[in-house]
Order: structure tokens, then C-alpha cells, then sequence
């Protein structure tokens, strides 16, 4: 029941607010679950899939998906996300926890700033938009395996500031981009042996229940009270990593 709330709570919040729920999913798998850093990475990754196949229907249903955006999103990310995952699997777990906290940091920053970012106006269409899609997919697939996220945050932000996506159409596409981006790196991380396969039979029902509602929450609630619930949730467990300690005995590298 545990692990199912903590994916359900997973799929919630990155289904209203158009991320993968890795922000929450991981700190949870680390503190309550006690898994490994790189552990939770993978098998936040392998839960990813099923929130972005949960989230994208959701969001398709109300007309909020660009297909060929997704698509040419993961077209270089799937290549770039292994290359993330076997970057983290060389880093010491402490290393790795504070790079985690950065990224925390850096997703706390991009939500509370967005409404105050200039936006594009009007769509960017032609060469331009597919040339920014594909600099974007690899840069988040990267991120994505590297991070143990979806790389929503990423994706929607190109997706909206540069290219003039809809804020709902830009979730949609980062949801779907993301089952192909979490595979690849989970395929990556499960051969790397940091994929705890016990605990998916009860957290992908939860991450598929949550994201079924996030994402139909997503169209009715403020999307400030939204944003100010998550960076208040991340901003602590960010500080939190951030103040995690080199182990003394380690060897100076």
C-alpha cells in the first residue's frame, strides 16, 4: 500500500503539472522505500513509461497532443537517454544525490519564474520548430537517463517559450515524448542493474491511477495553485539532497 501511494502521488503531480513525477517519486523511493540513488533513478524510469502512456491518453482525450511534436522530441532523445543513464551509473551515490538536488532547484526556479518569462507569440511552424524539437529531445533524453525523469520541464518550457505550444497541448506532447525517452533509459538502467523490480507490481497501478487524475485535474484547477503546492514540495527535499555529504573514506576524485 505504501509503494502504491507513493505512485499514485507520483502520477498526480506530474500528470496535473505535465512532468513525469520524478521530482517526488524519487525522493520517496530514497527516503521511505530506502532504495539506492541509482536504484531509484531506474526504476523511476521504468514507472515513467507507464505515467506517460496514462498522462498522454488523458491529455489526447481533450485534444492536447501533437503527435509529430512528440515524435520528433524522442527521435533524438531515445539515443541520448542511455548515454545519461550510464553517466549516472559512474557517479558515486553522494555525487549523484546533489546533482539530483540541483535539478530540483533548477525545475523550482523555471515554475515560479514561467508566468514572468517571455513567451513566443504565435507558433513557430517550418524548420525552425523542428530543428528546436530535436535540439530539445536531445538535450531532455540526456537529462531524462542521467536524472531518473521524464524531462517534462524541459520539453514543455522549449515547447511554450520558444515555440508558442499551448500550455496544455505542450504537457500533452512531453507525456507522450515520454514512454519511447523513459524506455530507453530503463532499458539502460535495468542492465546496469539499478532496477528494483519488486516494487513496480504495486507502484505502476498507483502511477497509472494518479496520472489518469492529474491529468483530468489539469484542465479544471489554477494552474498557480498548481505550480505553488510543487515548488513548495520540491524546494524542501532539493535542500535536502543538496546538503548530502561526501563519505570520508571515499578517495579524492
Amino acid at each position: 500500500m505504501l509503494v502504491f501511494l507513493i505512485g499514485l502521488g507520483a502520477g498526480l503531480f506530474g500528470g496535473l503539472v505535465g512532468l513525469g513525477g520524478g521530482a517526488i517519486m524519487i525522493p520517496a523511493m530514497v527516503g521511505i522505500l530506502k532504495l539506492s540513488q541509482h536504484e531509484a533513478h531506474g526504476t523511476s524510469l521504468v514507472a515513467l513509461v507507464f505515467t506517460g502512456l496514462a498522462g498522454a491518453g488523458t491529455y489526447a482525450l481533450h485534444g492536447s497532443v501533437d503527435v509529430l511534436a512528440s515524435l520528433l522530441l524522442a527521435s533524438t532523445a531515445i539515443f541520448t537517454s542511455g548515454v545519461g543513464a550510464r553517466f549516472a551509473n559512474t557517479l558515486p551515490e553522494w555525487k549523484l544525490k546533489r546533482s539530483f538536488g540541483w535539478f530540483l532547484m533548477g525545475i523550482s526556479a523555471f515554475l515560479l519564474l514561467k508566468p514572468f518569462l517571455p513567451h513566443a507569440h504565435g507558433m513557430v511552424h517550418g524548420w525552425p520548430q523542428i530543428v528546436a524539437l530535436l535540439l530539445t529531445g536531445a538535450f531532455t533524453g540526456f537529462l531524462s537517463g542521467m536524472m531518473g525523469v521524464g524531462g517534462g520541464g524541459i520539453m514543455v518550457a522549449s515547447m511554450v517559450l520558444l515555440l508558442g505550444f499551448p500550455q496544455y497541448t505542450a504537457q500533452g506532447c512531453s507525456l507522450l515524448a515520454m514512454i519511447p525517452i523513459g524506455a530507453a533509459g530503463a532499458l539502460t538502467h535495468w542492465r546496469l542493474g539499478n532496477v528494483r523490480k519488486n516494487v513496480l507490481p504495486a507502484l505502476l497501478p498507483g502511477i497509472l491511477l494518479g496520472s489518469f487524475l492529474g491529468g483530468s485535474l489539469a484542465h479544471v484547477l489554477p494552474k498557480m495553485d498548481l505550480r505553488i503546492v510543487f515548488v513548495t514540495a520540491i524546494l524542501f527535499m532539493g535542500a535536502k539532497y543538496l546538503r548530502t555529504s561526501k563519505p570520508r573514506a571515499e578517495p579524492a576524485q
